[in-house]
């Protein structure tokens, strides 16, 4: 009887291993991307569920489900405490407080078979929660497709309209290139451009030399008139 008590005692001192396991997930520094204590370190927080239920869960707990693990938190006692976010908490499940896992229990089903101990229920889930994925890393997977689906949508769309652009480039610089070399072919017209176009300086001069002639003659007629 003594030996039984002191088995007994032992159990309730320590922790189970699942309670084990996820302490050391949330305290592992290398993991805070994906889970992390909260700001003040009285709950902890899954901030990517599909990458935790692929990479982490399998390496502890030998399945991949996450909502197997949700469902495990909630027969600790754990609440998820926030809307927004995979935030649980737990008065016994604290940053810096290990200890503390002792003191947590887990809760009797509602069944009319025998109770197991804690050591084997934890098993027994984790062999019955062998899941591939689980639901809500299967739907934010879902939501990530749609997503890059969108964004691919968009830019074959900036990619045609680039096409495009390039192409009429293109066509500009062709064309410029077509009258530069219509222009070389011009050597013996010297005449001065002005926005691309030939300025007929020597017609001109002969028109200025031609109203001066006018005005000369003019002014000769209006001389001999005032002198008569």
């Amino acid at each position: 009887m003594e030996g039984v008590g002191l088995l007994e005692c032992g159990r309730k001192c320590t922790p189970s291993p699942f309670l084990l396991k996820t302490y050391m997930l949330v305290e592992d520094p290398g993991t805070d991307e994906v889970i992390s204590w909260n700001d003040d370190g009285a709950a902890f927080v899954v901030w990517q569920p599909a990458e935790f239920a692929r990479d982490l869960l399998p390496t502890l707990f030998k399945h991949s489900n996450f909502s197997s693990f949700v469902r495990q938190l909630n027969t600790y006692g754990f609440r998820k405490v926030a809307t927004s976010r995979w935030e649980f908490c737990n008065e016994r499940f604290k940053k810096g407080e290990r200890e503390l896992l002792s003191e947590i229990r887990r809760r009797k089903a509602w069944s009319n078979k025998q109770q197991r101990s804690v050591q084997n229920q934890d098993s027994d889930e984790d062999q019955r929660s062998s899941s591939t994925s689980s639901t809500s890393g299967y739907s934010n997977l879902l939501d990530e497709n749609k997503r890059l689906k969108k964004e691919n949508v968009v830019l074959n769309s900036e990619l045609t309209s680039m096409k495009r652009k390039c192409k009429e480039l293109l066509d500009l610089v062709s064309v410029y290139n077509k009258k530069q070399e219509e222009e070389k072919g011009k050597d013996d017209d010297e005449r001065p451009m002005l926005f691309g176009v030939r300025l007929d300086v020597q017609q001109g001069e002969r028109k200025i030399k031609r109203n001066r002639g006018e005005i000369s003659e003019s002014a000769s007629i209006l001389l001999s008139q005032s002198c008569k």
